[in-house]
């Protein structure tokens, strides 16, 4: 049965996936067997924190931190500890509060198919297709929090991980003076430290030269790992083939795919498939609340 274009897949992992997850991840059934109970046990001890532990939710935390329970722990504290930081923005998520955004706007999409290694692309439209009155940089961040609650129920995208392109066409002053440096700091934090994904690569494109104002207030804010994940192409397309094969890329891209004709509102109804998943992730974090 061919999946929905506009859907996660849930197809369990086969050979060459499970592979992947043993070379790159250490997965193997005993490793992951055991550091399911390792955590789950570390979990229970952390009283302060209020998570699920069945076995399907503990891999969301492990496959990022390669297996390592007190790596994976660690991850859920500064996720909690983000959403403590932030709870105004992150406060009872609903898609039906950022229907429009979705609907209405082109800002977030996730391309439908997949790359050459099999990673999801999160492409976010930073230029002229983005209307900062109409859609926030709260809005955006909060579409963005839930594309990748969503993104985590695939196993796939669990092992191969996710590849983001920012695309800042047409960008001008009034892109500019939303990016605010509190703004920065808050997306750039949120995707060093509390999204449980493995985030791959980070691509550049299309930036005109009033980006270097948008660079200079990115900067402070970013460390060293994902400093060696990004990458800046400006329209040098080929630069961006380098590591993202262009069979697997749309026409706006340089790629060998049609052009986009699909973007975040395609994409809404699955927001709403899964506004259960978002409803219980709005519980977890710290016990005893905000």
């Amino acid at each position: 049965m061919s999946l929905a274009p506009f859907d996660i897949d849930h197809t369990p992992p086969g050979p060459e996936l499970i592979e992947i997850a043993r070379r790159e991840l250490r997965e193997t059934p005993e490793v992951r067997e055991a550091a399911i109970v390792e955590l789950r046990r570390l979990l229970q001890l952390a009283t302060d924190l209020h998570y699920r532990d069945d076995d399907d939710f503990l891999l969301i935390f492990l496959r990022p931190c390669h297996f390592y329970p007190d790596s994976a722990l660690k991850m859920m504290r500064r996720i909690a500890e983000f959403k403590k930081h932030n709870y105004p923005l992150m406060h009872n998520l609903h898609p039906e509060d950022e229907k429009l955004s979705f609907v209405d706007h082109s800002v977030v999409n996730v391309l439908v198919n997949r790359d050459q290694k099999g990673r999801r692309i999160l492409v976010v439209n930073c230029g002229k297709a983005w209307d900062p009155k109409a859609v926030t940089p709260e809005k955006m961040f909060r579409m963005l929090l839930m594309v990748q609650m969503i993104s985590q129920l695939e196993v796939s995208t669990q092992i191969n991980g996710v590849v983001i392109i920012m695309d800042f066409e047409g960008l001008s002053l009034k892109q500019v003076k939303a990016l605010t440096p509190s703004f920065s700091k808050l997306l750039l934090t949120f995707i060093q430290e509390a999204i449980p994904l493995r985030l791959k690569e980070f691509h550049v494109i299309k930036q005109p030269f009033i980006f270097n104002m948008v660079w200079t207030l990115f900067k402070p804010f970013i460390g060293d790992k994902l400093r060696k994940r990004l990458e800046f192409h400006g329209s040098d397309m080929k630069k961006l083939h380098k590591y993202v094969d262009p069979a697997y890329l749309p026409k706006n891209y340089g790629g060998e795919l049609p052009a986009l004709d699909y973007g975040s509102r395609e994409w809404y109804p699955c927001m709403e498939k899964y506004q259960d998943h978002i409803a219980k992730w709005n519980t977890y974090g710290f016990a005893s609340g905000p």
